[in-house]
């Protein structure tokens, strides 16, 4: 279950933004029921109980809010991306509190949420003011599915918070699940993981080694490979939510154009035709000579998580490594 960060006044004084009248009580869902509960103390805030469990809270006035703990350091990893609009996947729809954020701190960018109840998603676009199509799109499908289906490097960062019952459904975990949110991220892309876990994290641990296998035998000592959660769950005193980050790594440098007879080039060094228009080759990602890939040992994303309401210890390089330990990969095949 996701736990909430501490208790703190609205940051916005504005109306609420109701796209309609929220329910009392449970409502049938294609999966069981939803039902959506106000905060007593802050009425504008919102949670959505899928089948009796906490899967998003949400605060009506204010759409960069974001409530769960796992939900605040997964936002710290983002921030780390070159400013500007973001194309993401989130496995895992729920109320789109997540994507909500992103689109508040990174308007125009362009978010697709998968969740297998396709009622569930909508009754979010009735109750929430979610973005629109095409800036949010919401499928009804399975997860392992839609990420089957994704185009090589079309995403910048890649979403997984599924759960069935406590448990992340078995088609979404390990090497299989990993290679294929490799495979759909752009260069210099991030998956973020929510990993629910308990005493001794044997689980937190395998998906630490799953992902290293997938994005690379240097993902750790590159910075591109993190664990994070409260320190009461790394010591394991506790069960909870921990965030795994994996980064892809960028692309060999591109060779030299082709040259014709004439001496022309036909091949520009971004790999598009020498006729392509303008702008081509910034929509093909990882061929732009200007993509950055975020360091996840970079001092201000540590300090992002120490200074979080509720504070969260990074796991990067070395102790990433260290997490891991003798931690098999958790060996499965695709979705």
């Amino acid at each position: 279950m996701a736990r909430r960060s501490a208790r703190r006044s609205p940051s916005s004084s504005a109306p609420l933004t109701l796209t309609a009248e929220l329910p009392v009580g449970p409502v049938p869902i294609s999966t069981g029921t939803a039902e959506v509960v106000r905060d007593p103390d802050f009425p504008q805030r919102v949670t959505l109980h899928v089948n009796g469990v906490p899967s998003s809270s949400l605060d009506l006035s204010d759409p960069g809010f974001l409530d769960f703990e796992y939900m605040q350091q997964m936002a710290a990893f983002v921030a780390l991306l070159p400013p500007g609009p973001l194309k993401v996947l989130h496995l895992g729809a729920a109320g789109s509190a997540f994507a909500r954020h992103v689109e508040h701190e990174r308007p125009g960018s362009r978010q697709l949420g998968v969740d297998l109840d396709a009622r569930l998603l909508e009754l979010v676009r009735e109750w929430f003011a979610l973005p629109r199509s095409p800036l949010l799109r919401l499928r009804a499908d399975d997860a392992g599915r839609a990420l089957a289906s994704a185009r090589d490097e079309s995403y910048d960062v890649v979403v997984r918070d599924v759960f069935a019952g406590d448990r992340t459904p078995a088609h979404l975990v390990g090497t299989g699940f990993a290679a294929e949110a490799h495979r759909v991220l752009r260069p210099g892309g991030v998956l973020l993981v929510n990993c629910a876990d308990k005493p001794p994290l044997t689980t937190a641990r395998r998906e630490v080694a799953s992902l290293a296998q997938a994005f690379g035998p240097d993902a750790a000592s590159s910075g591109r490979l993190a664990a994070v959660a409260e320190p009461a769950i790394l010591k394991g005193r506790r069960y909870g939510n921990l965030v795994l980050a994996a980064v892809r790594e960028l692309p060999k440098s591109p060779p030299p154009p082709r040259h014709d007879p004439t001496g022309h080039d036909t091949v520009r060094r971004d790999g598009e035709p020498h006729n392509a228009p303008q702008g081509a080759a910034e929509a093909r990602a990882g061929h732009d000579d200007d993509v950055v890939r975020p360091d996840l040992r970079e001092a201000r994303l540590g300090r992002a998580l120490r200074t979080l309401a509720v504070p969260a210890t990074l796991l990067v390089g070395d102790d990433a490594t260290a997490f891991a330990g003798t931690a098999a990969p958790l060996e499965t095949a695709a979705p």
